[in-house]
């Protein structure tokens, strides 16, 4: 374990989120200590939110509203495009993101009353798009559970993001909902590299792991997508084919992939990491992802950002292309069905039969 990582945790440092006035700096004491940083415990908070349904109009992805049960991730991805949103909440979007997680222990109670107003449009909800829904403290508490058991009620389709095993858990109402066209889960997978992965992903489940996810979600008849996601020029890159060719072993049926993104804070976080970790390669890798993003770290343009720009994104764009021809993974996903949503009876009424 490198000098500035913690064990079992992604990011190397906590820095003050941007919003705040105040700036912490680690400096050289002069001793020289190689003494293991001691444990990080997690602390959970309940997140009372009024409204659960998140909207969104960008053009980059498929959906257009989502719900996430939990603010923060425990999976400690470094790479993690959420991890400024802690900024919101005053605090670090380093290690505090995957050590101070707020649940939203009504989200069920919530996404029924929304899915009840005459108003609403049934639209596929995606699940997954910030923080992973199946993050360990989901055995817990079960937010997902009591969302997936609503939408089964409902007949609402449902789109899953995840990188855990835990989805397993609900494969009895996903096979269900799937048979009518209603659900679809995608499995992130980064690399097979296990040491890789472990420094980059280290509460997220092994990658042989997620290939037995997708496996057993593929054997139950559920639409499975394998995401790999992000793509990081120089560290996972080389793996691009490998990756598609185990993953249709697997079960896949579909694949897509996405660019190593660094939006405010994790460009500083992604670099002390890299630096940690991976110190011959840092300078290499940076450059790279400057050659892909127009001499930036990063670009959060539409059309771009989950992409890049320039020979080396392009390169990366047609190796993956055609491994996914090669794999037989350039299916679309399926287009779920969203007209059998009937609005569900509000909390505590009784059914006629």
């Amino acid at each position: 374990m490198s000098g500035g990582a913690r064990r079992g945790r992604g990011a190397v440092s906590n820095q003050a989120g941007r919003f705040e006035s105040i700036r912490h700096a680690a400096i050289d004491d002069g001793w020289d200590s190689a003494d293991e940083l001691p444990p990080l415990r997690t602390r959970v908070t309940v997140d009372r939110s009024r409204s659960i349904i998140a909207r969104n109009s960008s053009p980059d992805v498929p959906f257009d509203q989502s719900v996430n049960p939990y603010r923060g991730c425990e999976h400690g991805c470094v790479y993690c495009f959420a991890r400024p949103t802690h900024a919101y909440l005053g605090l670090s979007a380093g290690l505090d993101f995957e050590s101070r997680l707020f649940v939203k222990p009504d989200a069920a109670r919530l996404l029924r009353d929304a899915l009840r107003r005459p108003g609403y449009r049934c639209r596929v909800l995606a699940l997954g798009t910030n923080t992973d829904p199946y993050q360990p403290i989901e055995r817990r508490y079960r937010v997902m559970r009591q969302i997936l058991e609503l939408l089964a009620e409902c007949s609402h389709p449902v789109s899953i993001t995840t990188k855990s095993g835990l989805v397993e858990r609900d494969i009895d109402l996903l096979a269900e909902m799937a048979r009518c066209n209603l659900a679809q889960v995608s499995v992130s997978l980064t690399t097979l590299d296990r040491d890789l992965a472990r420094r980059l992903e280290p509460r997220a489940a092994a990658p042989h792991r997620r290939l037995e996810t997708i496996r057993r979600l593929s054997e139950a008849g559920i639409p499975v997508n394998v995401s790999v996601a992000p793509i990081i020029p120089l560290l996972t890159d080389p793996e691009l084919e490998t990756v598609l060719d185990a993953a249709v072993s697997a079960g896949a049926g579909s694949a897509s992939y996405i660019l190593l993104r660094l939006p405010l804070e994790v460009r500083e976080l992604f670099e002390e990491w890299l630096a940690d970790h991976y110190p011959l390669k840092a300078g290499h890798v940076m450059s790279l992802i400057r050659q892909c993003r127009g001499g930036r770290e990063n670009d959060s343009t539409f059309g771009r950002r989950k992409r890049g720009a320039g020979p080396v994104a392009q390169l990366i764009r047609q190796r993956f292309q055609r491994a996914r021809r090669h794999a037989g993974l350039d299916a679309a996903p399926p287009e779920l069905d969203a007209g059998r949503f009937a609005a569900p009876a509000a909390a505590g009424q009784l059914m006629l039969l």
